[in-house]
């Protein structure tokens, strides 16, 4: 596993300064794509911590999650549920270029927080606004977790076996969507702002993004009515794209949808003629035929074990896979090549291994700097450097419980 590429603040957003007031996912993505790439990002937590620290595992005590999610950003906290607290908020986002939230629609009006409210103090400020289901609209105010929201974007009804109940893939993935539309927007904003002087607001809605995603069954249903259901591990529309059984148990995914590479599929498996079969000849054939189509590919698939078919494939440039496990992912040759896994050092945890930085950028390129923090590390940094306050404002904060330091308080 590679190593941390560099302490130092580098990359295409080095210079910008972005407060993070968003928790769990989607916000803490967000976050953490622009901070990859060199964007200076203040966290923003509760002195509990925030709830993504209770999310996966935890090793001796503290979040493996929160080790990963949180890196190369400063974490602060502030107590947004009094006005000092909130005071605090709108100082730092006068003196930021991004502002990232993920509350309700209409909570940080409550607090003084909004868009209208930053933006007058603040007009080049960019604010990225995650929430379920958008700023307006019927359904804004309602909860939006992204396995919901997942649901209204008609994205989970395709998942998972036809005669099963839909299923959901194992990761926050609608939140990690919605993060990186979110973080999308913010680097067209700030490009937008180079050339305007202003800022502006990001409407990021985890169904949205989710639906942006349907994009080839929105055309067909408003055309041909066409409803499409869950087809397990097929893919609708594109034959052979299939998972199929091997000789020793295991499994293979195969996709040749296209001519050539259909040809070579069915060289290798010695069946050349079926290239030239009526049923098989055109890919909108195959695709009316693919039940047959995979009984003959899986019928070849189950006689061989699973590393001869992945030889044979591989040697015949067809694309073909095992399905890998992360203990997998941990062993492989091309993850290891590649450096997709870095190691990065913890003072509590050792080290600790993180998704390495994408995509990748030739000439500005992002870098893992350090891991995620703990609850408040840097809030007396943060608030003498960015706000000017002295020690003993510092401290009488703190005595309060405005804001929350390093000492005394819980990290997991």
């Amino acid at each position: 596993m590679a190593q941390p590429q560099t302490t130092e603040r580098q990359g295409p957003l080095a210079g910008c300064r972005v407060l993070e007031i968003g928790s769990t996912v989607a916000g803490p993505f967000c976050g953490r794509m622009l901070a990859d790439f060199g964007a200076e990002v203040i966290k923003v937590e509760p002195a509990e911590g925030d709830p993504v620290r209770t999310m996966g595992k935890q090793f001796e005590g503290r979040s493996l999650y929160a080790a990963s999610i949180f890196r190369n950003k400063k974490l602060i906290s502030i107590d947004l549920r009094g006005e000092r607290g909130r005071a605090l908020i709108r100082d730092l986002a006068a003196k930021c270029d991004v502002v990232v939230e993920n509350f309700k629609p209409g909570t940080l009006e409550k607090w003084g927080l909004g868009w209208d409210d930053l933006s007058k103090l603040n007009p080049r400020l960019v604010m990225v606004r995650i929430s379920g289901f958008g700023q307006d609209g019927p359904y804004s105010h309602r909860p939006g977790y992204g396995v919901v929201c997942e649901a209204v974007s008609g994205l989970r009804h395709l998942t998972g076996d036809p005669d099963r109940a839909p299923s959901r893939v194992g990761v926050s993935m609608t939140d990690y969507i919605a993060g990186l539309h979110g973080a999308y927007g913010a680097v067209m904003a700030l490009m937008a702002r180079d050339k305007t002087g202003r800022g502006q607001c990001i409407d990021a809605a985890l169904y949205e993004s989710a639906f942006n995603f349907m994009e080839v069954w929105i055309p067909a249903y408003d055309k041909l009515g066409f409803v499409p259901d869950r087809t397990g591990s097929r893919l609708i529309g594109s034959t052979p794209n299939n998972l199929y059984p091997t000789a020793d148990g295991s499994y293979i995914h195969i996709t040749a949808m296209a001519d050539n590479l259909f040809r070579r599929l069915v060289t290798a498996m010695g069946q050349p003629g079926l290239a030239d079969d009526p049923r098989f000849a055109e890919p909108i054939e195959r695709n009316e035929q693919h039940e047959a189509l995979d009984a003959i590919v899986g019928d070849w698939t189950s006689k061989l074990p699973l590393a001869e078919i992945e030889a044979i494939l591989h040697t015949a440039s067809v694309p073909a896979t095992r399905i890998f496990t992360v203990e997998d992912i941990f062993n492989d040759p091309h993850y290891r090549a590649r450096q997709s896994i870095v190691n990065v050092p913890d003072p509590h945890m050792g080290n600790v291994a993180m998704a390495g930085v994408v995509p990748r950028l030739s000439d500005t390129p992002g870098a893992v700097r350090h891991a995620g923090r703990d609850i408040g590390q840097d809030s007396r940094e943060v608030l003498r450097d960015v706000l000017g306050l002295a020690e003993a404002a510092i401290d009488e904060l703190a005595r309060n419980g405005v804001i929350a330091t390093e000492s005394g308080v819980s990290q997991s």
